[in-house]
């Protein structure tokens, strides 16, 4: 199912146009983000990942952030239409939690839950200086859950009641740093344990993932939020080949 134009569009151009996409694409997709935010239970729809930042790319995937409160029928998803997959709340785990791959129109579009309860907790526990890192697939180094903070300060909001829009907190920078070089410093050291067995393969995965914590540390340090791993090394100036 396409994402038609809103019914009282006059003609006039999107409110941006990003690098790689056309404005009709770009209609399209501002159109998607109203038919999310009717969804119940919804609050509010951002755009989020390379496209929120400006550093898209021609064939970059569209990333919606639905942020909702209490339940989330993932049905009412599916009921758009659009071919892909839709997952339930929950199933990716306590802080990603679920969210639909679909392509719409050719396009690739990604669309993420996030529990709004769940991110303010976050937000404010971000003030405090304390976060925690989820495993998470697709991350070597972990999911900071202030990860979800960032999203906030990050993201484009297109749709409902307005947003928090928080700064990186000053007690995040150093313990953060800490707490991200004290977990680098360990997986070095047991990096060393694995060359008198062999196990070459283990100890270089070690040595990158102390790398992408080291990485942490130096962004955390500058007050830069850091969403996933990917171009982290090079943001860091670390090695990144």
């Amino acid at each position: 199912m396409a994402a038609a134009a809103p019914a009282d569009w006059d003609g006039a151009p999107p409110t941006y146009t990003p690098i790689g996409a056309s404005a009709t694409e770009v209609i399209r997709m501002e159109a998607f983000a109203v038919q999310l935010q009717a969804i119940p239970g919804v609050v509010a729809v951002t755009l989020g990942g390379s496209r929120a930042r400006g550093v898209q790319h021609a064939g970059s995937d569209w990333d919606f952030g639905l942020y909702y409160r209490g339940a989330l029928d993932a049905d009412q998803l599916r009921a758009l239409g659009h071919p892909g997959t839709v997952v339930n709340p929950g199933e990716w785990g306590r802080l990603m939690n679920g969210g639909a791959w679909w392509t719409i129109d050719g396009v690739k579009v990604d669309v993420l839950y996030r529990d709004l309860d769940v991110v303010e907790h976050w937000a404010a526990q971000a003030e405090q200086g304390r976060f925690e890192v989820d495993d998470l697939l697709g991350y070597l180094a972990g999911f900071p859950t202030y990860a979800v903070v960032g999203e906030l300060a990050l993201g484009r909001q297109l749709t409902g009641e307005p947003l928090a829009r928080p700064s990186y907190p000053s007690a995040l920078r150093d313990r953060a740093a800490r707490i991200w070089r004290w977990r680098a410093e360990f997986h070095r050291t047991y990096a060393k344990q694995h060359v008198a067995r062999g196990d070459d393969r283990v100890r270089a995965a070690l040595l990158i993932r102390a790398d992408l914590e080291e990485a942490h540390a130096r962004m955390a340090e500058r007050g830069e939020w850091v969403l996933n791993e990917k171009g982290l090394l090079a943001r860091a100036g670390l090695p990144s080949t």
